[in-house]
């Protein structure tokens, strides 16, 4: 008897946590006794924020990619410039771009009162990110805790590893390797796009440019044509930059598996959109669009998944880093 109970404390151990490259481990629950109204503070104030501005759960969502791609998901892009060390929000990816930091201060400033020096700003964009997808009719994910904050910033490394919206499939899947993220990862987390704007300047390209994958490779019917002259119509040849479009035209606010749809009619909005199906050459990312446009179930449940094992990218545990007592500012 002695055994088989040390054997089921065991077990719940390893439910409970998840491995990283390291010796430490993040682990769910983690706030439950250290702060129990953690999670809560962070789900009511997404859902205030949201109810204000529901763009923002795009934006929030977004915040935790950003992150976790550059330097992994420390929130690092948190930071703001201080002398010797730009922030990562002048970079090209992310200037004018990124938004939601006022709601990541407000959730940062009550969990202080609440519980001063415990919740990290890494893991409040993980939780973030998850209640904003949540609320506009998405999945729920476990988000494994116990995230530490970086010390520093990567500017260079922003510009650098944050996939840009001309990309060439090629790239997407060399950029999503480096990450640790497989091409089924790159297929489910690009489902995202189906909340969110992009600018002009992100899908002028897509518009204009005589490249076969802007223009879904085949276009043989003008199926597309008039897509296109909806796009043009936002977004000029010149002028226009700050013009914004819905990544997905047919539910905007709602997060579903339209995207995967748009994409396989050639109505996505960005070039990196519709890549996915046009440079495809042994069509099995063809057949996984396919699978999660006739499925939404399916796409949730990998869509989940991707986002639990990009949250674990290089994450800060034990004695890494620190929690910030502002998320904008290393600790003094």
């Amino acid at each position: 008897m002695e055994r088989l109970g040390l054997l089921l404390i065991l077990i719940t151990i390893l439910f409970n946590t998840q491995t990283l490259s390291g010796n430490e481990l993040l682990i769910h629950d983690y706030y439950k006794e250290k702060c129990p109204l953690a999670e809560e503070i962070v789900r009511h104030n997404v859902g205030v924020a949201l109810l204000k501005d529901p763009r923002l759960a795009a934006s929030l969502l977004r915040l935790h990619f950003h992150d976790c791609f550059v330097l992994g998901c420390d929130a690092s892009v948190l930071l703001d410039s201080v002398e010797g060390m730009p922030s990562e929000k002048q970079a090209g990816p992310n200037l004018n771009s990124l938004r939601g930091f006022e709601v990541i201060d407000k959730i940062k400033y009550l969990l202080e009162e609440e519980c001063p020096y415990t919740v990290s700003c890494a893991d409040i964009l993980a939780m973030v990110a998850r209640d904003a997808v949540e609320l506009r009719g998405g999945p729920r994910w476990e988000v494994w805790l116990g995230r530490k904050d970086s010390l520093e910033s990567s500017f260079s490394g922003a510009n650098l590893f944050i996939p840009a919206p001309n990309s060439s499939l090629e790239t997407l899947i060399n950029n999503f390797k480096q990450q640790g993220l497989d091409i089924e990862d790159l297929v489910a987390l690009s489902g995202s796009h189906t909340i969110g704007r992009a600018r002009c300047t992100s899908f002028r390209q897509r518009i204009y440019e005589p490249k076969q994958e802007y223009h879904y490779g085949y276009d043989r019917y003008k199926r597309y044509t008039n897509f296109r002259r909806i796009l043009g119509s936002i977004c000029p040849v010149t002028g226009r930059d700050n013009k914004f479009a819905p990544l997905d035209f047919q539910t905007p606010k709602r997060f579903d598996n339209h995207y995967f749809i748009n994409i396989l009619e050639g109505k996505g909005l960005l070039g990196s959109d519709n890549v996915l199906i046009s440079q495809d050459l042994d069509g099995k990312i063809t057949e996984q669009v396919w699978a999660y446009a006739s499925n939404e179930k399916l796409f949730f449940a990998s869509f989940a998944k991707s986002m639990m094992k990009m949250g674990n990218i290089n994450v800060l545990t034990g004695n890494e880093g620190e929690i910030r007592r502002n998320c904008r500012f290393v600790n003094a």
